[in-house]
C-alpha cells in the first residue's frame, strides 16, 4: 500500500535518517518508535508528502487515503462542533448535490430512448453506489457515536468550536480523521488529549479499523492494546520488529546486547590494527602489510551502538517533612463557574502517605478540585482545607510556562537546589532527556515539551510532603516516566496524580477518585481494577435499561417459544462444528504466521539464505502467503461471530 524505499532526509548536512526501507500493509498496526529527536514526527510528514525527502521515495497505489494527526495542527473557527466534525464528509455532500441534480432532470426529460437519458441513468447507478459505500445513509449516526467516544457530550454539539480549548479542539480534528474512513491513519501522540475513557474508546475503534494504523505515542498500554508491528528509528535507520510494544523491549535488548558484544570486538580488532601500522609505519619491510591494514580500516563497516544511558539511575524526591495525619479534607465542597455546575457535595479525606488518583473525563473538576486545594480557587460551596504543616510540590498542566525563560536549563534547577542533591543535577537532567549542550539552551528557547520536563525535574529538589501532578507524563518518553513513576514510588510523602495514562499510574496508587456528572465517587485498589469496575457497572447499566424495555424478564423470565430437544440438539451440533472450525482455522493462522516469520528471515538476509532477490517468485510466494493469511483471519472473524450468536 505505502512503499518507502531508501529514504534519505537531510538537515544542514547531516542525516536524520539514510537508506531507510519498509512497507505499510493494509491492516497493519505499527508503533513507531525512538529516542525524542530520532525522527519519528518527521517520518509521518515525510509519508504524508508534508517533509521532502533527500533521497530515495515513498509510494503509494493509486487508491491509498491518509489520515493524519500531527502533534499541532490548525482548527476553524465559525462553526459548531457538529459543523465543522460533518466537513469531513464533503464528498458525501458533494454526492448528494449531483444526485439531486441527476434526479431532477431525469424527472424533468422524456426522451427516454436517448443515449443521453441512459447516460443519466448509469451516472445515478455510479453516484448512488459511491454514496452508500462511503456511509451516506448514517452520516450522523456514525458523528455522533464518534463525538460521544471521544469525550463530547450531547449538549456541545451546538456549541461553537472556538468556545472550546485547544486539546478539545484537537479532538474534533481527530474525529473528522476518523469518520473520513483513510486507507492509513498515520497519528503523532493522539492519547495526549483524550482521558482514559477516551483513550479506551480509541483503542477499540483502531483495533477494529479495516485500514492499517501508523502511530506515536508514549503510551505503553495503548501501543500494546493497538499495535502488533514496531518499527524502531534510531541512528538514522529504521529496525523492523513484528511484535507488539512491549515484545519489542525484550527483542531490542537482546539485539542491543548481541550489538554491544560486536561493538567491542570490533573496538578491539580497530585498536590492535592501529597498534600494528603505529608500530610498523617507518618500516620498510613491512611496509605492504602496513598498507593493507589501513586500506582494511577504510573499507570496515563500522558499528555504531545508539547512545544509551544504562546506568541505574537512583533519583529520589528529598524525605517529605512530617505532615499531620490529615493531609487534604474536603466537606460537602463544589465549584461552579457562572451558571456551569463543576461539582458539588464532595467529601474527601486523603490522609498521610495516600498515593490517590484523580480521573474522569476533561472538564469535569479534576484540575479545579486541585487548584482550590492549594488556595487558587475558593469553592462555592463546603469548604477545602489542608492538614497541618503541610508544604505542597504543584505540578500544573501550565507550570512550564511559569519559568524565567532568561535563565539556562541548568541555572533553573540549580538556582532552587540545595544539599546533596545540587551534585546530581546532571544526572537529573539527562533522566529528562537534558544532555550535552542541551543544559546550557536558554528556557526561552525550549520546546513546550521541553520546558514541562524541566519543570517536573525541578519539582523534584525541593523538600514537600504533599506532592499534587497535573497530567505529568504528557510531554515525557517512556524512560523518563518509568524514572518518575520509580521517585513518586520510592517518597515517603502524600501524592495526588490527574493522569489518563494507565501504565502510569499502574502500581501507583491505591485509590482513585471518579470525577463524573457533578459527583466525585471513591474507588478503593489501582487503576486496572477501577477499569474493571467501570466495564462491570456498564454491563449492569446495559441490563437494567434491557430489562427497561422489557419488563417481564425478570427471574422468572421464560423464552416465548422454548427450543424443543431436537432442535436443541441441531443448534448443539452446529455449535460443536463451528469450535472445531475455529480450532482449525486458529492452526491456520499460526502456521501461516510461522511461514511468514521464516520468509522474513530469509528475505532479511538473502544471502545467508541463498536467495536471489531478483528473482520475483519469491515475493509472490510470500504475498500469497500474506493473502491467505488474510483470508484465513477472515474465515476466523466470521466464524467467532456466528458462534457467539449462537451461544
Amino acid at each position: 500500500m505505502i512503499s518507502v524505499n531508501n529514504l534519505t532526509v537531510t538537515f544542514g548536512g547531516w542525516d536524520l535518517f539514510s537508506d531507510i526501507s519498509f512497507m505499510i500493509n493494509p491492516k497493519d498496526r505499527i508503533g513507531l518508535v525512538g529516542k525524542n529527536g530520532a525522527g519519528k514526527s518527521t517520518m509521518l510528514k515525510v509519508l504524508t508528502g508534508e517533509q521532502p525527502a533527500s533521497q530515495g521515495s515513498v509510494s503509494k497505489n493509486q487508491d491509498c487515503t491518509l489520515g493524519y494527526l500531527p502533534q499541532q495542527m490548525k482548527v476553524s473557527d465559525g462553526r459548531t462542533v457538529l459543523e465543522e466534525t460533518a466537513t469531513a464528509f464533503d464528498e458525501v455532500i458533494r454526492l448528494e448535490r449531483e444526485i439531486k441534480h441527476v434526479t431532477e432532470q431525469l424527472s424533468i426529460r422524456t426522451d427516454y430512448e436517448s443515449d443521453e437519458y441512459s447516460e443519466l441513468i448509469l451516472k445515478f447507478n455510479d453516484l448512488n453506489d459511491r454514496y452508500h459505500i462511503l456511509g451516506g445513509d448514517n452520516r450522523e449516526a456514525e458523528i455522533e457515536k464518534t463525538l460521544l467516544g471521544l469525550g463530547f457530550e450531547r449538549r456541545d454539539f451546538n456549541r461553537l468550536t472556538q468556545e472550546f480549548s485547544g486539546g478539545w479542539r484537537t479532538r474534533i480534528e481527530l474525529a473528522k480523521i476518523l469518520l473520513r474512513k483513510p486507507s492509513v491513519f498515520l497519528l503523532d501522540e493522539p492519547t495526549n488529549h483524550l482521558d482514559i475513557e477516551s483513550i479506551q474508546w480509541l483503542e477499540n475503534y483502531l483495533k477494529d479499523y479495516s485500514g492499517a494504523v501508523v502511530l506515536i505515542s508514549h503510551d505503553r498500554a495503548f501501543l500494546d492494546a493497538v499495535t502488533n508491528r514496531t518499527i524502531e528509528i534510531s541512528l538514522g535507520k529504521a529496525t523492523d520488529y513484528k511484535v507488539s510494544y512491549s515484545k519489542y523491549v525484550e527483542l531490542r535488548r537482546e539485539r542491543r546486547e548481541q550489538q554491544l558484544a560486536a561493538f567491542a570486538n570490533q573496538q578491539k580488532m580497530i585498536e590492535k590494527t592501529e597498534d600494528f601500522i603505529e608500530k610498523f609505519r617507518y618500516k620498510a619491510t613491512k611496509s605492504n602489510q602496513v598498507q593493507s591494514r589501513i586500506k582494511q580500516l577504510d573499507k570496515l563497516d563500522r558499528i555504531e551502538v545508539d547512545e544509551e544511558d544504562t546506568a541505574k539511575l537512583n533519583i529520589k524526591f528529598p524525605p517529605a517533612p512530617r505532615s499531620g495525619q490529615i493531609v487534604v479534607e474536603a466537606k460537602d465542597a463544589g465549584k461552579s463557574f457562572g451558571e456551569k455546575h463543576v461539582f458539588s457535595g464532595t467529601d474527601i479525606i486523603i490522609e498521610r502517605g495516600d498515593k490517590i488518583a484523580l480521573v474522569g473525563r476533561n472538564g469535569e473538576g479534576k484540575t479545579t478540585f486541585v487548584r482550590m486545594a492549594v488556595g487558587e480557587l475558593e469553592p462555592t460551596r463546603g469548604s477545602i482545607r489542608l492538614g497541618h504543616n503541610v508544604k505542597v510540590g504543584y505540578y500544573a498542566q501550565n507550570q512550564e510556562d511559569l519559568m524565567d525563560g532568561t535563565f539556562t536549563v541548568f541555572d533553573t534547577l540549580d538556582k532552587v537546589a540545595v544539599g546533596d542533591i545540587r551534585t546530581k543535577l546532571r544526572d537529573i537532567l539527562g533522566a529528562f532527556l537534558f544532555r550535552g549542550e542541551d543544559i546550557d539552551k536558554k528556557v526561552r528557547v525550549l520546546s513546550g515539551g521541553e520546558r514541562s520536563r524541566l519543570a517536573m525535574a525541578r519539582l523534584m529538589l525541593e523538600p514537600y510532603n504533599l506532592l499534587i501532578l497535573d497530567e505529568p507524563t504528557n510531554h515525557m518518553d517512556m524512560r523518563s516516566k518509568d524514572i518518575l513513576k520509580n521517585a513518586i514510588q520510592k517518597y515517603d510523602g502524600t501524592v495526588i496524580v490527574i493522569s489518563h495514562d494507565r501504565e502510569f499510574l499502574d502500581g501507583l496508587v491505591n485509590k482513585i477518585y471518579e470525577f463524573r456528572g457533578g459527583k466525585v465517587r471513591e474507588h478503593l485498589g489501582g487503576i486496572y481494577d477501577f477499569l474493571e469496575r467501570k466495564k462491570l457497572e456498564s454491563l449492569a447499566e446495559l441490563e437494567r435499561k434491557d430489562l427497561r424495555h422489557n419488563p417481564v424478564k425478570g427471574k422468572n423470565f421464560k423464552p416465548e417459544t422454548p427450543i424443543d430437544y431436537a432442535e436443541k440438539q441441531k443448534q448443539d451440533k452446529e455449535i460443536r462444528r463451528l469450535k472445531n472450525s475455529i480450532e482449525k482455522a486458529e492452526s491456520d493462522i499460526e502456521r501461516l504466521e510461522a511461514e511468514i516469520k521464516n520468509m522474513d528471515n530469509k528475505l532479511a538476509d538473502p544471502e545467508a539464505h541463498g536467495i536471489d532477490l531478483r528473482d520475483p517468485q519469491h515475493f509472490t510466494e510470500y504475498n500469497n502467503l500474506k493473502d491467505r493469511l488474510e483470508k484465513v483471519f477472515s474465515e476466523w472473524e466470521s466464524l467467532n461471530d456466528r458462534l457467539s450468536a449462537m451461544e
